[in-house]
């Protein structure tokens, strides 16, 4: 593993409130090995679920800071929370202001490519979405899943688009607890699922970084007929098909295999969650002060 320059700018940034975004970077660095990666977890004040649109979004300002100026090119928000309510603000911000010295990187969220390919699998129309407080109360997959459900009216015609929400606050901190796996989590789990179920969705979007970790049991509880999707691996077929697009983007990003890992909180901790639950090689975690 090569050691990593930081005055390089060429690294993907993978950026989450906590070890959730692990799920994502996994699938990621699977389909694009051959990139430098920075992931980092704001563990310190996670989870961003609970959080005013306000303090997400100054949160997640000072966390592109902090990636940006480590040398990341290309950030992901592998985030819901921050996808749903702090993105756009800071696209504006440091993408798009004329007065920004970073116009030419890039900031992607997670929400898009999940709600396309939702609308893409629904047979009937009828649409879960499970989330943290504040993705839910963001209508950010609402609003998303409307727009692709128009462009898709030639191949869905004669059904509706209809959604069925459902915030589930209590899953991330037994996660990240390792409580997931208890009896009273999966019995948890099934208390938040059951309205979604009785609405009879046949596609359920699991709207937190988080919830992959229980992939198992929400397949379980939904059933067969349900596609419960894959959050992580929808993400990184839409890196790859974004980088193919955008080849003067993907030639300023550095190759290697390099990966580094960095947290706002205990990071003997973080490097256990990264072997565990990301599968990958922690090497030594650091510390961040955002």
């Amino acid at each position: 593993m090569r050691v990593f320059l930081w005055y390089k700018v060429g690294m993907i940034g993978i950026f989450d409130s906590g070890y959730g975004g692990l799920t994502i970077m996994k699938e990621i660095v699977k389909a694009l090995p051959q990139y430098d990666y920075l992931y980092l977890g704001d563990n310190a004040r996670a989870p961003y679920g609970n959080h005013s649109k306000e303090t997400v979004t100054k949160f997640t300002d000072e966390a592109v800071q902090f990636l940006f100026d480590k040398g990341c090119n290309l950030i992901i928000f592998a985030c819901f929370t921050a996808s749903s309510l702090a993105l756009r603000e800071l696209q504006e911000k440091y993408l798009r202001n004329p007065k920004s010295k970073y116009r030419d990187r890039k900031i992607l969220g997670v929400i898009r490519p999940i709600a396309e390919q939702a609308v893409h699998e629904t047979k009937s129309g009828q649409i879960g979405i499970v989330g943290t407080r504040a993705t839910v109360n963001s209508r950010a997959f609402d609003v998303e899943l409307e727009k692709e459900w128009k462009l898709a009216t030639g191949h869905k015609k004669g059904i509706s688009l209809r959604l069925t929400s459902q915030a589930c606050p209590l899953l991330v901190p037994l996660i990240e607890e390792h409580f997931h796996q208890k009896p009273e989590a999966r019995m948890i789990l099934k208390k938040y699922l059951r309205p979604v179920k009785n609405h009879n969705v046949d596609t359920l979007i699991l709207g937190c970084t988080h919830y992959p970790l229980m992939l198992k049991n929400f397949k379980a509880f939904m059933g067969g007929r349900v596609k419960v999707l894959n959050s992580g691996e929808i993400v990184a077929k839409s890196l790859v098909d974004y980088l193919a697009r955008h080849p003067e983007i993907e030639k300023k990003l550095d190759r290697g295999d390099a990966r580094k890992f960095m947290t706002t909180d205990d990071t003997a901790k973080f490097k256990l969650f990264v072997e565990e639950f990301g599968g990958m090689k922690a090497g030594k975690v650091e510390g961040a002060i955002l």
